[in-house]
């Protein structure tokens, strides 16, 4: 009988040696993650079952706390300023233009109102790595690579925040099937992202003083995993989204914490094993047997994900009067899709346990996420190079 701890093993083991396989591919490591769970889930080896997975799942809520908290530290105030509100608006319109294409396609489809908005929210994220990873490959540099920088690195927490509206939705949604009541549609997201935001940001003052008063990183790494692990629990608790919360959570400690570098230089240390076990297990997840059921919306779901983000940065490029080559590549740039938009597919089966949809959501995204890290790569080294940024044509539209 394969006990948690055993499991966790081997889940970071594979994960790690796939991962470094399929990386001499020039695709993401994480990508190999994802295999090598579907390789040891129910679908193919059957070493992680279904109670398995469950009973480890408080390594994937531990991962979403620290992915979410390291999303609000690179949310730095002064960084913001020097990016300027045409990388805001230019990733507003890409995360919005694909959660509205999805949702309305999977609404084409019949699909559930809750189910369409779920699988919105989830396509409008954007994983930074892999785009970063290509840029870093190809020495770029120039006005579409510094644009694409700034775009993936606030992404997601647009992406969450979409969420946290589409989530309440379809939970009034679901809750209220036979009388929607439309002031809780408008109320409850209030609510929840208020809360979440308020409690983030209390538990981050308080973390802020302490950590003032400490400076062994031991003593700070001690600190810091608390906060996380506090916030998931009384955000569980207390019915918010516990993403957001620690996103808050992150973002006061970035920019009021004179031992901000220390605090996520720790928790970086310690986050590759965590990720590693946290990707496979939710690989492991996948259901082959669902594929063929899915196949028609996992193939819409795709192609109107990548016409909302390539239509949506483009007209938000030409909205702020960015240069040429912003306007005409920069959508290609942020195809790839996992990190966050794999987090939100965990959540979703936890906070909608009991249903289709959270078997549904992970089923999509995973199936397509592997396609997304295939051609999300090649589609954002296409762009750099035609944009003349590939580091041997120089910087000819600097």
């Amino acid at each position: 009988m394969l006990n948690a701890m055993m499991g966790i093993g081997i889940a970071i083991i594979c994960g790690y040696f796939i991962g470094k396989l399929i990386n001499k591919l020039k695709i993401p490591s994480v990508a190999g993650y994802v295999i090598a769970g579907l390789l040891l889930g129910q679908s193919f080896l059957g070493v992680f079952n279904e109670a398995f997975i469950e009973a480890t799942s408080s390594i994937s809520d531990l991962a979403l706390g620290l992915i979410a908290f390291s999303i609000g530290g690179e949310l730095l105030a002064s960084e913001l300023k020097k990016i300027g509100i045409k990388v805001f608006i230019i990733a507003f319109f890409e995360a919005f233009f694909a959660f509205v294409c999805v949702t309305g396609a999977m609404l084409l489809l019949k699909q559930p109102m809750e189910t369409a908005l779920l699988l919105g929210a989830v396509a409008s994220a954007t994983a930074p790595a892999a785009t970063v990873m290509v840029i870093n490959e190809l020495g770029a540099k120039g006005p579409l690579s510094k644009t694409l920088i700034a775009v993936v690195a606030i992404d997601d927490a647009i992406c969450l925040m979409i969420y946290a509206v589409a989530s309440s939705i379809a939970k009034v949604l679901i809750t209220n099937t036979q009388n929607v009541e439309w002031s809780h549609v408008i109320i409850s997201p209030l609510i929840e992202i208020g809360g979440s935001i308020i409690l983030g940001m209390v538990i981050g003052a308080i973390v802020v003083v302490i950590l003032s008063k400490v400076s062994f990183t031991r003593e700070i790494l001690t600190v810091v995993i608390a906060a996380i692990l506090l916030t998931l629990g009384i955000a569980t608790k207390l019915g918010l989204s516990a993403l957001l919360c620690n996103m808050s959570l992150g973002i006061m400690v970035a920019n009021l914490s004179s031992n901000k570098a220390k605090a996520f230089a720790t928790i970086e240390a310690i986050t590759p094993p965590i990720y590693t076990a946290f990707f496979v297990l939710a690989g492991a997840r996948l259901q082959i047997s669902l594929l063929g059921q899915i196949g028609v919306i996992g193939v819409v779901y795709t192609i109107a994900r990548i016409v909302g983000k390539v239509s949506g940065a483009s007209c938000g490029a030409i909205i702020t009067g960015a240069e040429p080559s912003v306007k005409k590549y920069i959508g290609l740039g942020l195809l790839s899709q996992i990190g966050v938009a794999v987090g939100l597919a965990i959540v979703i089966s936890h906070e909608f346990a009991g249903t289709e949809i959270g078997n549904l959501v992970i089923t999509i995204l995973l199936a397509t996420t592997i396609i997304t890290e295939i051609i999300g790569p090649l589609c954002t080294r296409y762009a750099i190079i035609k944009a003349g940024e590939d580091g041997k044509v120089g910087l000819q539209e600097e």
